[in-house]
């Protein structure tokens, strides 16, 4: 029995996706009376939750960028909401400073440089020597302009130790006292056991401001799930307070994985016609989930 309802979801949920097409943009959000979806996955600054932990982790974003930190770490798990404090920094950064973004992993101090100056929307075709005497004289430029300069290296954790030590050695580029290249690193823990190991200390010496970002606690899931739905004009709560301990059991707190727990229940919902999400609908998700998605989400018993 439990099967059937199981899959009689999951056939609801096709049929609802082939009649949405159908309808063009007419999904769950009018159903629910939302002006958007509200559990995207992409990263979106506009919703950031500000619990405790997200308020602390950009707390010491801006205390890096204001204090003028040589290096600065962010690190936690994924779709913990890094990128998203990254996207919500460069909007509020000032206009005097220059911000460059590098989102992959280059290798080897050349490819390094070549990353570092697009970043910066300069010329990056030449060898090292060329490479570096341009990102000097960039800096320089920078600095003698009244301006300074930050490079942003998100999911650092796969660089190698290698480029670390360039990294460090690009730190020293200053002029008098004054510090012309400030570094963000953000990435996964796997950055910070990186960053301890012993060929890293002088590295790890030159860190002035550094924050970990965990998990959502379950309290702060469901005020979490409240927040977003609040942001895109929810009139009333869509989900029992059973149906957000499931999901925040199920997700770790994470809330990438909260927004692909909710936007599934919303989906199903709007395919049962049921117009509250309750801890027995998100039960069904996540079962669903753990026999036919690849996403990992782990067994959430009923809440008592």
């Amino acid at each position: 029995m439990v099967m059937f309802l199981q899959d009689s979801y999951i056939v609801g949920a096709v049929k609802l996706l082939q009649a949405m097409k159908a309808l063009g943009n007419y999904m769950y959000e009018a159903f629910y009376q939302l002006r958007e979806k509200p559990f995207s996955i992409l990263p979106d600054p506009d919703l950031i939750y500000w619990g405790r932990m997200h308020s602390m982790a950009f707390t010491m974003l801006e205390f890096g960028v204001m204090n003028n930190a040589g290096f600065t770490v962010i690190t936690g798990e994924i779709g913990s909401g890094k990128t998203t404090l990254v996207r919500h920094l460069l909007k509020k950064i000032s206009p005097d400073i220059t911000t460059g973004l590098i989102s992959n992993s280059p290798q080897g101090r050349q490819e390094l440089l070549q990353w570092i100056l697009m970043s910066f929307q300069q010329p990056f075709e030449g060898d090292y020597p060329s490479l570096f005497k341009r990102l000097q004289d960039y800096l320089y430029g920078q600095y003698a302009g009244g301006r300074r300069t930050i490079l942003i290296i998100d999911e650092a954790q796969n660089l190698e130790p290698e480029a670390l030590e360039h990294l460090r050695m690009l730190s020293n580029i200053n002029a008098d006292k004054h510090q012309i290249l400030q570094l963000i690193l953000v990435g996964q823990p796997q950055l910070r056991d990186l960053l301890l190991a012993p060929q890293l200390h002088q590295f790890a010496q030159r860190i002035s401001s550094d924050f970990h970002l965990r998990p959502l606690t379950n309290g702060d899931v469901g005020n979490y799930i409240a927040f977003r739905l609040q942001a895109v004009g929810a009139p009333r709560p869509l989900f029992t307070v059973e149906a957000c301990a499931r999901i925040g059991d199920a997700s770790g707190g994470i809330p990438r994985m909260i927004n692909i727990l909710c936007d599934t229940a919303l989906v199903y919902g709007f395919a049962a016609g049921k117009h509250t999400i309750s801890g027995e609908l998100v039960g069904d998700v996540i079962a669903d989930k753990q026999q036919y998605s690849i996403f990992p989400v782990r067994s959430a018993a009923a809440s008592t």
